[in-house]
Order: C-alpha cells, then structure tokens, then sequence
C-alpha cells in the first residue's frame, strides 16, 4: 500500500511545501465557489447558452498577453512576491463582482470584465506559483510533490464545487464571491510565510528577447510540443464544464448541478488515491495520450444517455483520465525544463492549457444553442478523442518520452533544489 498511496515525505519535511500546498488549496476552493456563480449569474441574466459560452471567449487575449509576460517575471524576480502581489489583485476582483452581484440590476458586461481579469492575473501568478515547487523540495522529492500537488488539486476540485454548487444555487452567486473572496484573504497570508525565492538565472527585465528565448526552447522539443497539443485538443473539443446549468435542466435535476461539478472531481479523487504508483512509471508521453483519450470517450458516452447516475459515472472516469493525462503532461516539463526557462515554459504551458478550456467552452456553447447540450457533449467527446490519437501517431517524440534518459541526459534542468 505504501507504494500505491501517495508519498507523504514533501508535506512533512518543507514548511514551505506545506505554505504552497495550503494555499492552493484555500484559494481554488474558493475560486470553485466563483468559477460556478459566474455561469450561473450569466445564465439567470440571459437564459442563454451562447452568452454562457462566451464567458470563455473573454479569457482568450488575456491568457494569450499575460501568460507569456507572466512566466518572463517569474524568471525575473522573486516568485514568491509574484504570487502574493496577484492574490491580493484576486481579492479586488472579487469584492467588485460581490458589490455588482447585490446591485438590483446586476452589470451582465462586468462578468466578462471579471472573467477577463481574472485570466490576466492567472497569467501573471501561475507561471511563479508552478515554477516554485522544485526550488522548495529536493530534487529526490519532486516525483512526490508534483503527485501531492494533484491530490491538492483534486480535493479542491472534489469539495470545491460541491460546496459551491450548493451553496451558489441555494443563496445565489453574492454568497459565492463572498466565499471566494475570504479564501483568497487567507491565501495571502499563508504565502507571505514562504521564504523569499529570487530568479536563478540572469533575467534581470520583462522583455521580448526574453520572452522568445523561453519560447523558443518550449517548441524546440518535439515532446513538450506534444503535451501542449494533446491538452488543447482535449481541452478545446471536449471540455463540458459550461455546459453543466443547461445539462441539469435537460436531466430534470437543476438540483444536481453540484454534483456535476464534483463528478470529475470523484473520478481524479480515485485516480489520485493510486498516485504513488506514478514513481514506477518512466513513460509519461504515453500517459498523456492515453489519459485525455479516456476523457474524450467518457464524455462522448456521457452525452449519448439521459440517466443522471450514469452521467455522474461516465464524468468520473473522464475525471480519472483527465487526472492520468495532466500529472503525466506537469511531470515532463518540471522533471526536464531548466530552472533559469522554467518560468517562461510555464507561461507557455498555461498559455496552451488556458486556451483549450476557453475556446472549449465557446464551442460547446455554440453548438448546444444549436443543437442541444447533449449533442455537443457526445460530438466533442468523439471529437477530442480522434484528434488526439492524429496527434499521438504524429508526435512520436511524445510517444517514445522516457524520463531515465532525460535525467541522464538533463541533470541540470531540476535547478538548484531547496533554496536557504
């Protein structure tokens, strides 16, 4: 059992993993709180599922700006005052989507406003907040502390929308933004406790030659490329989360949106409880390729039924695979990229990740407003699952990654370990 449960030894040997791990947690409850009153506002202010869609559409140039500036900081400067300063900017965009939430009229244009900003701020704090994990632990430790950081993220994203699916259609969204907003307090004084973590290597300013030479590594690899790939074509095509307000309606269960929402969440839950198992694999190309075609499949089968457990069921197992897919993609660029790139790769890497969802979201809107939402979760699912193969049998450097030979190869790229 000790090699399939996860492997403690990061939690109880850094203060400042447990710092990070803290607040991450916090924090993404929280923004799970956010992330569902804002379709749901947008829906009770609209009734439309293009509208809803939209929300996705307006992260798109923000992610694609902020992104690629926001991994050249965090190259540039201490990570750790990176995230702190972005969090404290969350908190203010969430006290202005509570005041707009209790206003009589609530501003629909402002939820976009929100959704935009707050992808901006995504990409100026995710890049410093990804890139810090290998500087807290020692090199020995970071397989267990990347496999720790999913089981963080899948307890948010399990209690998370559960919490916030209920407490959001019970009360309405102000009680949600209420919510994100204390967390996000809370996460800014945990992180103000790490240890300051300054730049390693000699980025001394944001600037285009910076952000190219980090851009230039990122697609210089054939694999790297491959898991930007994979994601965005699962991501882009089958993503359903948008979809979630109007499939509760078509299921006759508005009552069940939070479990839709939590759903995915159980299956990574289960995925997460066998992580340790992860230590044994060296082949994460194939785990990538293998994880998103079990997301896609599973929500193409999802959409095909009318049965709520068994949507709820078929969710899960996409969950799992999405979990398997998105463990296998974080652990070749933290294990193989070096420590002076790894911001601007993160930037990259969240460039990639970020749009997929967000141009996922507009299609499946567009496609439900037309079609119904059920069509456009089995036709994205089916979708997702063919491009995804094209892309495997084209990217064989994905396929044939092996991580004995990168570190062989690669010594230098976990950094300088634990920082003092």
């Amino acid at each position: 059992m000790r090699r399939v449960l996860p492997d403690l030894t990061p939690w109880r040997t850094s203060k400042d993993f447990r710092l990070l791990w803290s607040s991450g947690l916090i924090t993404n409850v929280g923004s799970s709180f956010a992330l569902i009153a804002l379709p749901l506002q947008a829906k009770l202010l609209t009734g439309s599922a293009v509208a809803v869609g939209a929300l996705g559409a307006a992260e798109l140039v923000p992610i694609i700006v902020f992104s690629l500036y926001g991994g050249v900081l965090a190259d540039a400067m201490d990570r750790r005052k990176l995230a702190v300063l972005t969090e404290i900017a969350f908190c203010v965009v969430s006290v202005v989507s509570l005041v707009n939430s209790l206003l009589p009229h609530p501003m629909l244009w402002w939820l976009y406003v929100a959704v935009a900003l707050g992808a901006s701020l995504q990409g100026l704090q995710q890049p410093a907040t990804s890139a810090l994990l290998p500087r807290l632990v020692p090199p020995e430790q970071l397989n267990a502390a990347i496999a720790l950081g999913s089981v963080q993220w899948t307890v948010q994203a399990v209690v998370g929308p559960a919490l916030g699916g209920f407490v959001v259609a019970t009360w309405g969204p102000a009680v949600g933004y209420a919510v994100d907003l204390a967390t996000f307090v809370v996460s800014v004084l945990l992180l103000t406790r790490l240890r300051p973590v300054p730049a390693s290597g000699d980025v001394d300013r944001v600037s285009l030659r910076h952000i190219m030479a980090g851009c230039r590594y990122a697609f210089s690899r054939s694999d790297l490329v491959g898991t930007y790939l994979v994601d965005m074509a699962a991501m882009g095509l089958a993503v359903p989360t948008s979809l979630f307000p109007f499939l509760a309606d078509d299921l006759h269960a508005p009552w069940a949106l939070g479990l839709l929402y939590t759903a995915p969440s159980v299956g990574n839950l289960v995925a997460t409880a066998a992580s340790g198992l992860a230590a044994k694999v060296h082949r994460h190309g194939r785990l990538v390729v293998l994880g998103f075609v079990v997301y896609g499949g599973a929500l193409a089968l999802a959409g095909l039924t009318g049965r709520l457990w068994l949507v709820l069921c078929l969710l899960a197992v996409a969950g799992a695979g999405n979990f398997v897919g998105d463990l296998a993609r974080v652990t070749i660029w933290l294990e193989s990229v070096p420590d002076r790139l790894r911001g601007r790769v993160a930037g990259v890497e969240l460039l990639t990740s970020a749009v997929g969802p967000s141009l996922g979201e507009l299609r499946g809107g567009l496609v439900a407003g037309q079609f119904g939402v059920r069509t456009a979760l089995t036709t994205g699912g089916v979708a997702g699952v063919a491009a995804i193969c094209l892309l495997g049998l084209a990217l064989p450097g994905l396929w044939r990654y092996d991580s004995r030979t990168v570190r062989a190869q690669e010594p230098a790229a976990r950094g300088p370990g634990i920082t003092g």
